[in-house]
């Protein structure tokens, strides 16, 4: 089984701006996020056997708070969107072409220097399928980011057409993957965003 976690909490995420691939680390929230998040998986009976996560800070930390004694390898196509030019800009205000973007990620496309959705389902489908076999024998922490988490959420659910990229998906929410018996995969929310079941 396969556990994929959005990092808590930053200072730029409660600022509403776009952080893309800036190394922004938790803030006091989001570390208490990741602390509460651990809390409810230990709960629930759910340890890990290997962790993975984007070489981001953010996602690392959070990583090491719900999976403290476990191994953690870092995988370069779990990091978060590129946003170019855009990285760091107003999510209040946005500027004209990304706001267009934002609006309908399905039929509008990312704008110049921005890295395209699909080549985002493309490198989380990769990293999926190299460690499908892990998956089916182990439970295998992933922490990432909300676009590369929606990204590998399309991989995994092909029949959502693109539902995933307008879906909300909050600092520490967590989903699953299994590989089915026929081989395919299945995917939920365990927990949708922080503090809601």
């Amino acid at each position: 089984m396969i556990y994929i976690v959005r990092h808590g909490q930053t200072e730029k995420n409660k600022a509403r701006l776009l952080q893309g691939r800036t190394n922004a680390p938790l803030n006091d929230a989001g570390r208490k996020q990741a602390e509460e998040t651990a809390a409810r998986l230990r709960e629930a009976g759910i340890r890990f056997d290997k962790v993975y996560s984007s070489p981001l800070i953010r996602a690392v930390t959070t990583a090491g708070i719900l999976a403290p004694e476990v191994p953690l390898f870092i995988d370069e196509r779990l990091i978060e969107i590129d946003y170019g030019p855009y990285d760091g800009t107003d999510l209040i205000n946005p500027v004209p072409e990304i706001l267009y973007f934002f609006k309908d990620f399905v039929n509008h496309p990312a704008p110049e220097g921005v890295e395209p959705l699909q080549k985002i389902v493309a490198r989380l489908g990769d990293f999926l399928e190299e460690i499908r076999p892990e998956a089916e024998e182990k439970n295998i922490l992933i922490s990432t980011h909300a676009i590369a988490m929606k990204g590998a959420l399309e991989y995994l659910t092909p029949e959502s057409r693109g539902g995933y990229w307008n879906k909300f998906i909050g600092n520490c929410a967590v989903y699953t993957a299994e590989v089915l018996p026929d081989g395919k995969w299945a995917a939920k929310a365990l927990y949708e965003t922080y503090g809601l079941p």
